[in-house]
């Protein structure tokens, strides 16, 4: 409840006889399932910030582990969605969450001191942001060529940068007017693909390579997990095909921009 109370409080400042602008109260969102160990180093990671978040939501998916007294000791609030998947666990944190911005990180990610600090600033000039990951263990050349073909392959289909899932914000706002689209009951898609189609559509996402955090490698531990992510990638795209088929979609996209920020009477550059 304190938690809580801290973001309303945050979230509205009233001046005397002048409008005020209030600090931006921050949710960090965690899925998790069976994650505990590295659950742990993430919130410490957290714990660092020299803009601490206001809250932190951990998602618990189904956990037969000690991710929600890992969650718990560490101040963070759980909600349970046991829905199986990611795409599920991520949009029950998102409608949760009390801040006027949502982070999203996995339980694997680990977090430089400035990560919310620099999510904040960056929101400033656009509506979602999001930065790279660094893998642990393997070479550097590994993480650039990743990150590489990640832009490569998801860039043309959306028109726009994707988000990526272990480094993103984005204004509550924002997530509100997608909040009924995302596709929540399809374990197999990748939910940060599938919140780009949907938010890219009326909402500016920047990418900031300075927005850089550290994640696990495991998914590239053996073929068939590698296999298994590209299928995942092929099947988040294709699932919004033919209404967002890339050139139906390249068109589409600056005109529905233009009409949302006619309605909204907030435009941005």
């Amino acid at each position: 409840m304190a938690r809580r109370a801290a973001v309303g409080a945050a979230g509205s400042i009233a001046g005397a006889g002048a409008a005020v602008t209030a600090r931006p109260s921050v949710s960090v969102v965690i899925p998790v399932k069976d994650d505990a160990a590295q659950l742990e180093r993430c919130l410490r990671s957290l714990g660092r910030q020299t803009r601490p978040a206001d809250e932190i939501v951990v998602v618990d998916n189904g956990s037969s582990d000690d991710s929600r007294a890992v969650a718990e000791r560490h101040g963070a609030r759980v909600v349970t969605e046991l829905r199986p998947g990611i795409p599920a666990a991520a949009a029950a944190g998102f409608d949760a969450a009390a801040g006027s911005i949502i982070a999203r990180c996995d339980a694997d990610t680990r977090v430089p001191a400035t990560w919310i600090a620099d999510l904040v600033d960056a929101l400033e000039r656009a509506d979602a942001v999001t930065g790279p990951g660094r893998l642990r263990g393997v070479p550097r050349w590994v993480s650039i060529a990743y990150d590489i073909a990640y832009l490569a392959a998801c860039g043309p289909a959306l028109g726009h940068p994707p988000l990526f899932g272990s480094n993103y914000a984005m204004t509550a706002a924002a997530w509100r007017s997608i909040a009924r689209e995302v596709h929540r009951d399809d374990p197999e898609l990748h939910d940060d693909l599938d919140v780009s189609f949907h938010l890219g559509l009326r909402h500016r996402i920047a990418r900031h390579r300075h927005l850089m955090v550290s994640i696990s490698a495991r998914p590239f531990a053996d073929e068939a997990s590698f296999r298994r992510r590209l299928w995942r990638g092929w099947h988040s795209v294709t699932s919004h095909w033919p209404s967002e088929f890339p050139p139906v979609r390249w068109v589409q996209r600056p005109l529905r921009r233009l009409r949302h920020r006619m309605l909204s009477g907030a435009p941005r550059s």
